[in-house]
């Protein structure tokens, strides 16, 4: 227990820097795209951009699901269940090189800007119009009201260890500001979307389909228990092709209203998935419970991930463009969270299946779960907008806002 205490410790970093890295490094319009990067397997690896290989450093995270494919085929072939922790601390360790030499820091102290005086009052242009400018300046060049810019640092200054520490930020504040996100309606609906698609992918899925397949009718071997990896992975690769679809819709809409960019704009891909996966829950359940052909756990399980994939990076996606202040502190709670609602399904899950059957739990409870959660959705593209203002101006907003990271994010 101890082991795996100080594992989470060091390995829940991955968690919550990508994501940063990506909200960094890329402007808006390419974020929908570069999270599903994150979220998935597909790499720039034609682009000549050096910012780019940044997504080779990045593990996968719905090919996690994999893992007990091979951890299986380790036991078949007469290794140790100790062997997979020395082959997951080889790959760890080739991150850790990866990361010095490819992760460069992407977070400076700017100077304040040498604006020039004006009459007019100043006023709150709203956190789509203030992105639009933000824009607009770091695309400017010479004239976007930055001045005296600090040189790049060299690549032996990138190397050093150790960096900046900014003094204002307090260390306790950013630990408690974390638990006010769980308040935030955005943040809270991707916290319960993570957990529930891992707590079904990574814990009920691997956990009954190796009980149900290697038993009549199917008396599979134990060897091929860990097939339902390859379900999962077809689900993702399927959907991997549509990363760009909500950049796409994000920009058509756009332009459409005027070049304010609004963060519910990209949710609209995410209406046939909403659907796709709850029936796949339905498909697996009522297989497992009436001992159906084989393939109807690996359909219902390809469904799943393949919805799970879009909800995975556009939800994700639509928080940081919802809240671009105090990122890192938004990303610890969703770390939290998701991983304490996958516990809590996943935890007494064999003993439910066991006193009320698959088709109840998997089929029934499961699916309802995640259709409530998904059908949030509609709420978030009808009343987003309206949500962010009224949480902005609560006394959560006013929290957040008096005590914010300035120039956290570009």
């Amino acid at each position: 227990m101890g082991c795996r205490v100080l594992h989470g410790f060091g390995s829940g970093v991955c968690e919550a820097l990508p994501v940063q890295l990506v909200n960094d490094i890329f402007f808006l319009h390419e974020r929908g795209s570069r999270l599903g990067y994150y979220t998935g397997t597909h790499i720039h690896a034609c682009n000549t951009d050096p910012y780019h290989l940044t997504d080779f450093l990045i593990v996968c995270l719905c090919l996690g699901s994999t893992g007990p494919l091979y951890a299986g085929y380790m036991l078949a072939g007469g290794y140790s269940w100790s062997l997979f922790f020395y082959v997951e601390f080889a790959f760890a360790m080739v991150l850790l090189i990866a990361a010095f030499f490819i992760v460069e820091e992407t977070s400076y102290d700017r100077p304040t800007p040498n604006l020039a005086p004006t009459n007019i009052a100043p006023i709150d242009p709203g956190p789509e119009k203030a992105l639009a400018a933000e824009h607009h300046e770091m695309d400017s060049g010479n004239g976007s009201g930055f001045v005296d810019m600090p040189a790049r640092k060299t690549l032996a200054q990138q190397l050093k260890p150790w960096s900046h520490v900014k003094k204002n930020t307090g260390f306790f504040q950013t630990i408690w500001r974390s638990f006010t996100y769980f308040l935030v309606p955005s943040v809270f609906w991707v916290v319960c979307t993570y957990g529930i698609y891992i707590g079904l992918g990574a814990l009920a899925f691997n956990y009954t389909f190796p009980i149900k397949i290697v038993a009549p009718p199917y008396n599979w071997s134990q060897t091929n228990s860990g097939l339902i990896a390859v379900a999962s992975a077809v689900g993702y690769f399927l959907a991997i092709p549509f990363t760009f679809t909500s950049d796409r819709l994000a920009a058509h809409y756009t332009k459409k209203n005027d070049g304010i960019r609004e963060a519910e704009m990209r949710l609209g891909v995410l209406l046939i998935p909403m659907l796709v996966p709850p029936a796949g829950l339905i498909l697996y359940g009522l297989t497992a419970e009436r001992n159906l052909h084989w393939f109807g756990y690996f359909a219902g399980v390809a469904m799943t991930n393949w919805g799970g994939y879009f909800f995975f990076t556009f939800t994700l996606a639509y928080a940081v463009d919802s809240y671009n202040a105090n990122t890192s502190e938004m990303l610890i709670a969703m770390n939290l969270g998701k991983q304490a609602i996958s516990f809590g399904m996943g935890s007494y899950l064999l003993d439910w299946i066991l006193s009320d059957g698959y088709a109840t739990v998997i089929s029934g409870i499961f699916c309802a779960v995640l259709l409530l959660n998904n059908l949030a959705l509609i709420i978030f593209m009808v009343w987003g907008k309206k949500i962010r203002v009224a949480t902005s101006q609560s006394w959560l907003g006013k929290l957040h806002k008096r005590t914010m990271i300035v120039g956290e994010t570009h």
